[in-house]
């Protein structure tokens, strides 16, 4: 059966698409610790982050740091943190999560809110800044 990031590549359930190569893909994520707050998935599932095969961990990281940069250009922060949980969906992935303090990467935090204009802003805007 098909993860839930799985569905969200093959476009069965919609996303905030930001970008995406052959075997990466990045989206906003819809209970955002922060603006912009990115999920960066590989395109096959594997459930933990560290089974990735290394050209797709390689891969994964230097697509994630050009999102980074891009995500720092269009979201006022100090810098974006990165985080690698895995719990929640057993398909790997990184937070990408803009920084003010050390306390914003607490996934204990409540999270935001965005309307749909926002979120669908932000994408664009992040995609114009890679």
């Amino acid at each position: 059966m098909a993860t839930l990031f799985t569905k969200i590549i093959n476009g069965e359930i919609p996303c905030y698409k930001v970008a995406e190569t052959e075997h990466c893909f990045a989206f906003l994520d819809i209970k955002p610790l922060a603006k912009g707050h990115t999920l960066v998935i590989p395109k096959f599932e594997v459930d933990y982050y560290f089974e990735l095969p290394n050209d797709h961990f390689i891969e994964l990281n230097l697509f994630s740091k050009q999102l980074a940069t891009a995500i720092k250009k269009v979201v006022p922060c100090i810098k974006v943190g990165v985080s690698v949980i895995g719990l929640e969906v057993p398909h790997a992935h990184l937070h990408l999560v803009p920084l003010n303090q050390i306390g914003d990467l607490n996934f204990s935090l409540p999270r935001k809110e965005f309307s749909i204009e926002e979120y669908t802003e932000t994408a664009a805007a992040i995609r114009s800044a890679l």
